[in-house]
């Protein structure tokens, strides 16, 4: 069997640790190995161990779940040898990039396990989908990581006023969330983001189009990942990255790459949601009342701030979709968050109808 210093001169570049090896311990008394895993595909993953990468199949982890099958990122306690290998379980995970799953049920899925930092890669070269970002970003603070906007293909944006005025964007939606911009053809911009993912786990996110194998390649120092053109009718790309890959780094730091991401579903984000807009979460405290919609309610410190240019328009309608779609999707599975939607909406169809009464009275 490996030793405990063989396990951690092999693994400590993809992350391993003594907190890692602590958690261990009771596997390792079962002779089993250590092991992060870098891809799954079909049921199986391949897993880096001290005695290299291996193949294993996954089936002895609860596959029918898909918040509890392994992921890319996690850390597993795998067979010694045997043909086939199999992940006979995975460790308690610090951090888990979760959305909901595209069925009608109310699920997850974790695109990522142990990671640091969430960075979102968002392409120059199409007008930039704010909301979209606002999005990303939830999810990436209710994963318990640090989130980072990558701005990518900034050689496609010469004018600096411009340039200067879409980071501004970003960063008034991104509160607490670095903003870089970079440019993989020119290297601009790269040494910082070099720098920032050069230790811990990094997730990189993003819509097809938007660069990241190309920063992935950068990042790598090689070409390990597949690059085609984005249209330019859209500036979206093909898949050319179709699994979720981890990748230790020259520089230190492990990243994981992802295919694009057509839909980013919240998945219970509640809290991402208001770390997002912690600006009117904070305005929404000086609210008369304390469950205020921030519609037409007297005293609204959120519509006043509106009102005299303080707020946009637009971040309060992405806020309320945000928290819509969180709460619909919670209420799936939470009896109680499904009664008070109940009860708001009677509440809401009798105003709506007392409004009514109101004007027939007046029109009669």
């Amino acid at each position: 069997m490996t030793s405990t210093s063989a396990a951690f001169s092999a693994l400590s570049p993809y992350g391993w640790d003594e907190t890692w090896a602590e958690a261990f311990a009771p596997y390792e008394a079962d002779g089993l190995l250590p092991g992060r895993v870098v891809r799954v595909d079909r049921g199986q993953c391949d897993v880096v161990t001290a005695d290299g990468t291996v193949r294993a199949d996954t089936e002895f982890v609860v596959p029918r779940d898909p918040m509890k099958i392994v992921c890319t990122g996690d850390w597993v306690a795998v067979d010694p040898g045997g043909d086939p290998r199999y992940v006979r379980a995975y460790l308690p995970r610090r951090t888990a990039f979760v959305r909901s799953t595209s069925s009608k049920r109310s699920e997850g899925q974790i695109l990522a396990a142990n990671v640091d930092h969430v960075v979102v890669a968002v392409s120059l070269a199409v007008e930039l989908d704010l909301a979209r970002v606002e999005r990303f970003l939830a999810l990436a603070w209710e994963s318990g990581a640090q989130p980072v906007v990558v701005l990518t293909k900034a050689d496609l944006v010469p004018d600096p006023v411009t340039l200067a005025h879409l980071v501004q964007d970003v960063e008034t939606s991104a509160p607490g969330v670095p903003v870089l911009t970079v440019s993989a053809l020119h290297g601009d911009g790269l040494d910082v983001l070099v720098a920032l993912v050069g230790s811990g786990t990094s997730v990189l996110l993003g819509q097809s189009g938007a660069g990241k194998s190309t920063l992935a390649n950068v990042l790598v120092g090689e070409d390990v990942m597949d690059v085609r053109a984005a249209r330019d009718v859209d500036g979206k790309g093909r898949h050319t990255t179709t699994t979720r890959n981890l990748l230790a780094l020259p520089s230190g730091g492990v990243l994981i790459d992802t295919p694009g991401l057509r839909g980013v579903g919240l998945f219970d984000a509640g809290t991402g949601v208001g770390q997002v807009f912690t600006e009117i979460e904070e305005l929404a405290e000086r609210c008369r009342f304390h469950d205020c919609a921030h519609e037409s309610e007297p005293g609204c410190a959120v519509r006043s701030a509106v009102e005299n240019g303080e707020l946009a328009e637009r971040r309060l309608e992405s806020y309320r979709k945000l928290l819509r779609e969180n709460q619909w999707i919670v209420a799936k599975t939470d009896a109680r968050v499904r009664a008070e939607l109940r009860r708001e909406w009677r509440r809401k169809g009798a105003e709506g109808r007392a409004a009514m009464e109101a004007k027939r009275g007046r029109w009669a």
